[in-house]
């Protein structure tokens, strides 16, 4: 599968927002369909990881089926890094500011990645009419200094300290310690990455503000009031978020539903189970699965559009798909630009991209059939 994040076709765009006191807001957006907003969350940076090895998947799969709009917290990524204020209060209104600045029309479906979660609800809670759903993976409502765990506070409050000791420095060793709390599952080179992820996203001061914040969050009392269809998932050996929270978290939504993924990643890594169980819960969730789990989409082509694409996915270029299918590659080309528009994507790595993640069932041609050439 290729993506391709620097085709001018494909490639996101990124905005500035001003928030209400004055700190820019870096977001973006990628992809086209439903809307799909991201609140923002630990470590973010718009275009460092835009072709990455953590969180291209993510990526992947999600500008494949949506209008997918994300921006990094103040303090980090593209926003502003010198910033007097870090609260979830302020997290929540910059949520409001990126909404409102991108004018979005109608209500859109809404992701809490880690900490996100929380802001995720409580905009979802001050603002029913504009969440049609919630997404919400490896979250908690309480942060660590509220879950009455001392050993754990103890814990954290090391790593703060760390943090600010040695974040900034050449040896990467006291990035690495977030490193193997996130994705302990990773490669060399995706454990490289998230180093330097580290060391570009943020200040040392500044990524300790935001560690303090964070155990202070606590919406436990306010999920009983979300009225939003929610859809929780949890990595079952996740060493940042316990599992546990997340349990937590989908006993107190009303009739949110839970799914349990093995995995031990706080960001679930290309190639592992728990990645596919995961993007096969987002999709039957928001009911882009047609009949035998395939995406709706797929029934607007044609016979001879199926196979087309079929043997595109499978990685044949057009004169290879013209021989399979006794057609000119010319008709071949006319039949991708009908499958593009049919399913709203623009190029062929987009069409493939969704095809893999939308469980499209390949018609093979018994025999190459007659057709105009």
């Amino acid at each position: 599968m290729t993506f391709v994040p620097n085709d001018p076709k494909s490639r996101q765009r990124i905005h500035y927002a001003s928030a209400r006191d004055g700190v820019r807001l870096a977001w973006a957006e990628a992809g086209q369909g439903p809307t799909l907003v991201k609140a923002s969350n630990w470590l973010t940076h718009l275009t460092y990881e835009w072709d990455s090895p953590v969180w291209r998947h993510w990526l992947e799969f999600f500008t494949g089926r949506f209008r997918f709009l994300r921006f990094d917290e103040r303090g980090s990524g593209m926003s502003d890094w010198q910033v007097d204020e870090l609260s979830f209060e302020r997290w929540v209104a910059d949520l409001e500011d990126v909404v409102d600045a991108a004018r979005l029309e109608g209500p859109f479906t809404l992701l809490g990645i880690s900490q996100g979660a929380s802001v995720a609800i409580e905009y979802a809670l001050r603002h029913p009419e504009r969440v049609e759903r919630l997404l919400l993976y490896g979250g908690y409502a309480r942060g660590w200094a509220r879950r009455g765990d001392p050993d754990a506070e103890k814990r954290y409050e090391a790593i703060v300290e760390l943090v600010r000791f040695g974040w900034g420095q050449d040896n990467p060793v006291f990035r690495q310690l977030f490193t193997s709390r996130f994705i302990p599952g990773a490669t060399d080179q995706q454990v490289a990455w998230f180093n330097e992820l580290c060391r570009r996203t943020t200040t040392p001061e500044t990524a300790g503000r935001l560690l303090v914040s964070r155990g202070s969050v606590d919406v436990t009392e306010r999920l009983s009031k979300l009225r939003v269809p929610t859809l929780v998932m949890h990595a079952r050996e996740d060493g940042v978020a316990p599992i546990d929270e997340g349990r937590r978290l989908a006993a107190g939504i009303p009739g949110a539903q839970f799914v349990e993924l093995d995995s031990r990643n706080h960001i679930l890594l290309d190639g592992e189970p728990a990645w596919d169980r995961f993007r096969d819960a987002v999709v039957d969730f928001m009911g882009l699965g047609g009949p035998g789990g395939e995406d709706a989409a797929f029934q607007k082509l044609s016979a001879r559009e199926r196979q087309v694409l079929g043997l595109v996915s499978e990685g044949l270029a057009n004169a290879q798909v013209a021989a399979r299918l006794s057609l000119s590659e010319k008709t071949v080309r006319n039949h991708l630009s009908s499958i593009f528009d049919k399913l709203g994507v623009r190029t062929r790595a987009q069409a493939m991209v969704m095809a893999r993640d939308g469980g499209f069932r390949l018609t093979r041609p018994k025999q190459a059939p007659e057709e105009a050439r």
